[in-house]
């Protein structure tokens, strides 16, 4: 789930040519294109919806169920999980200036002076921190559910709409809304933590 959008565009930028490449690490799969808007891939069903332990506005998640796999860390079962959430759009505003600012130092683009970064490279620069922005929302979903990700390639995670189409009717500094798996454990802390919340609540309840 770990991306760096300031790597690998600071990368590019030192080039002598840019050519545009996906820079995204999870899976993507296409999304239909209608007037310049993107439609979220339908909700799969079954899974039983779970409750979040911390407050994220806008976010559903669903265990999907077991997988069959042991975490080969802690030996807990591995589950399937969908998530539907919202990337803030102050957060992908706050990349972007910093994508921007970090390329610019080793920008040599043909036909430019040095550090300008030109206008066509700038669509790939909000991808990027588009893609930033869904990565950090989907590892603040992973902790307020109480889940924790597992390592490994097993612990991707698949975003079901293309990032090429959401940029296509993007303005930085809009929310984003969009759909994905992943495989995860319960957390065995949190997991502990919320059966003794259950235990205090039963006791009280009794007296």
């Amino acid at each position: 789930m770990k991306f760096s959008a300031l790597f690998v565009l600071a990368s590019l930028a030192s080039c002598s040519a840019f050519a545009p490449q996906a820079a995204f690490s999870t899976k993507m799969s296409s999304v239909t294109q209608l007037n310049m808007a993107y439609e979220l891939k339908a909700e799969p069903e079954g899974g039983d919806e779970i409750e979040a332990i911390a407050t994220m506005d806008g976010s559903r998640v669903k265990n999907m169920g077991a997988t069959g796999d042991k975490d080969s860390d802690s030996g807990e079962d591995v589950y399937t999980f969908w998530l539907k959430a919202e990337a803030d759009g102050a957060m992908i505003k706050g990349f972007r200036v910093q994508v921007e600012k970090d390329a610019s130092k080793n920008a040599n683009f043909p036909g430019f002076r040095k550090g300008q970064i030109p206008p066509y490279a700038q669509p790939q620069m909000t991808m990027f921190a588009l893609q930033e922005g869904i990565i950090k929302t989907c590892e603040a979903a992973v902790e307020a559910y109480g889940l924790k990700a597992i390592s490994g390639e097993a612990g991707s995670v698949e975003v079901h709409e293309d990032v090429k189409d959401i940029c296509k009717g993007y303005k930085v500094g809009d929310n984003v809304e969009f759909t994905a798996t992943f495989k995860a454990i319960v957390d065995p802390e949190k997991k502990q933590e919320e059966a003794v919340d259950v235990e205090a609540e039963e006791v009280a309840a009794e007296e």
